[in-house]
């Protein structure tokens, strides 16, 4: 067991009398002992574990589906087995060990209870994505760096409702192409994000009014104005933008399509291109792409996914729920700056407006860290930062037309 740093004091006062030993246990200790980083990585780390964990037992908790509870268990298991290596490093150098929830892990374990697993699987896929190497690259850890790359196959098809699987290296090459659509297809980010435009862009808007002078009356009318108008072109914007996608998934798929009819042995190629740069030898992937060619409906789908990087079956999405969903995210922000002035007036509305947008802010930058690894307090820091400045940005703005115009 390895000494902790309040031992050492009588540890070398009883070994100074013997140089030879003293010089081998300085060696030892100097072994034994982490450094600061080490220690903050040795925190950093269990923290991580430690979250996963209660995340996969919340999961398992609240999953039906006897297959799936049993994977979430499992998953809870293998996380609670690699924080307890991290806990027993700092403990072994006289750290405490922190057993707290994080604020980050309640959110996330409200969300699953709230809105159910499917919810925030796709976050929690790409947090597992990204983590998979965390360990990678020492001897110490190269079972748990195993561990992790598994979880971030086992999460991917758990996200995309698929049977788990074992991992290996075909499952991890093609994880790739997903992880690009996951901050894309992430219902959890696009709500927080959506919110924000809301909330950042009529907090500004309303302090620019209220920095020119106009009156409560003025200001309540600018509000609502920008509340509408914003969450509609953020609707349109969302609607075109699915639409197109779409239209130019089906455009190219058509290609695909004709280019198969009319010229197979072309396509037949490509496939054997295709199966060829996952690894796959010369023979393998001739004899691969030929099997496949037999059925053109098949052919076209792998074409699709492979060539393409397209998902037939869902193309972007539907774009009326896509701007039914924009347009009501962006009103839920925006309504916060505005609320206070149904009710006051003058100064003390614009206080009260800066207080809500505050909070709100704050609120908007914790979720924030549930998909972009940094601590809730530092999101929530930064959100409110950057949303304050950019208000008193706008108001000066506005004060400095307000009195030019005036």
């Amino acid at each position: 067991m390895l000494f902790s740093v309040n031992a050492h004091a009588g540890v070398f006062a009883h070994l100074a009398r013997y140089p030879g030993r003293l010089e081998a246990v300085e060696q030892f200790l100097g072994d034994a002992v982490a450094s600061k980083h080490e220690l903050r990585r040795f925190q950093a780390n269990l923290a991580d574990d430690h979250h996963s964990a209660i995340i996969y037992e919340t999961l398992a908790d609240v999953e039906r589906d006897s297959e799936r509870k049993k994977v979430y268990d499992e998953l809870a298991a293998s996380e609670r087995a690699h924080a307890k290596v991290w806990a027993d490093k700092l403990e072994a150098n006289g750290q405490r060990v922190p057993n707290r929830e994080s604020t980050k892990t309640f959110l996330m374990r409200g969300l699953v209870h709230l809105f159910g697993p499917k919810f925030v699987l796709p976050t929690l896929a790409a947090a597992e994505f990204a983590d998979r190497n965390k360990y990678a690259g020492n001897p110490e850890t190269e079972q748990m760096s195993a561990d992790e790359r598994h979880h971030a196959s086992v999460v991917q098809a758990l996200a995309n409702d698929r049977k788990p699987k074992p991992v290996n290296g075909a499952d991890i090459a093609g994880a790739e192409s997903w992880h690009r659509g996951v901050s894309s297809g992430n219902d959890l980010r696009a709500a927080v994000l959506g919110a924000s435009d809301g909330l950042v862009s009529n907090f500004c808007l309303i302090m620019g009014v209220a920095g020119a002078g106009s009156g409560n009356h003025a200001t309540l009318l600018s509000a609502f104005a920008g509340l509408v108008a914003g969450a509609c072109s953020m609707a349109l914007g969302e609607w075109l933008s699915v639409t197109n996608a779409r239209e130019l998934a089906r455009t190219q798929i058509a290609k695909e399509a004709d280019e198969l009819e009319h010229s197979p042995d072309a396509e037949e190629h490509e496939l054997r291109l295709i199966y060829r740069a996952k690894g796959l030898e010369s023979g393998e992937a001739r004899r691969v792409a030929s099997q496949i060619m037999r059925d053109k409906t098949a052919a076209l789908d792998v074409l699709t996914r492979e060539e393409l990087g397209l998902d037939p079956a869902e193309l972007g999405g539907n774009p009326w729920t896509a701007a039914a969903v924009s347009f009501c995210l962006f009103a839920t922000g925006a309504i916060f700056p505005a609320m206070p002035f149904l009710w006051a007036a003058g100064g003390w509305a614009i206080v009260q407006c800066i207080l809500f947008s505050t909070l709100a802010l704050g609120a908007i930058g914790t979720f924030t860290s549930l998909f972009n690894g940094r601590s809730a307090a530092f999101s929530a820091m930064r959100q409110i930062a950057i949303g304050l400045v950019a208000a008193a940005f706008t108001y000066r703005v506005g004060r400095l037309l307000g009195v030019s115009i005036s």
